[in-house]
């Protein structure tokens, strides 16, 4: 849908996506290969690079930095300060993780919406974050035309 739509970027929230799957399988920790939100921004970047989808590829809300290196090589990367400090701190070396260079191009079916709609409800974790975003995205929104309609 990002290609049809002409996305920019998206930007997957890792650590989110961690969260959810932690409370619904009561699991404290996942080791970075076993990580879902890890598993799915690397889902996410392999297929945008095997099917040539231009759209920029963001990881972001990262809750430690094993999760920062399991997606090395990712277009980018949002981190916020004290992970950078943890990182700036790490003495190993970062392998790249993520290379879109060496994935095999293959055809590309779009999505009707039906299809999109149906998959989409598929995934309760997808379902939910996306319904919890926007709904964030509209609380901020409001607040901010709030706040700038004060200042006029």
């Amino acid at each position: 849908m990002c290609r049809c739509l002409g996305a920019f970027l998206i930007s997957p929230f890792v650590g989110r996506i961690t969260d959810w799957f932690k409370k619904a399988e009561g699991v404290t920790d996942y080791v970075a290969d076993d990580d879902p939100g890890v598993k799915s921004v690397q889902e996410i970047f392999r297929y945008y690079k095997q099917h040539d989808i231009r759209t920029i590829v963001m990881g972001a809300s990262f809750r430690n930095t094993d999760q920062i290196k399991a997606l090395a090589g990712c277009d980018r990367l949002t981190i916020s300060p004290g992970l950078l400090d943890e990182l700036a701190r790490d003495d190993s070396t970062v392998a790249r993780a993520l290379s879109g260079e060496h994935e095999a191009p293959s055809c590309h079916r779009a999505l009707a919406e039906t299809e999109f709609r149906w998959g989409l409800n598929q995934n309760a974790m997808a379902t939910e974050k996306l319904a919890d975003g926007i709904r964030g995205f509209e609380r901020d929104h409001l607040t901010l035309l709030s706040m700038l309609s004060a200042k006029i």
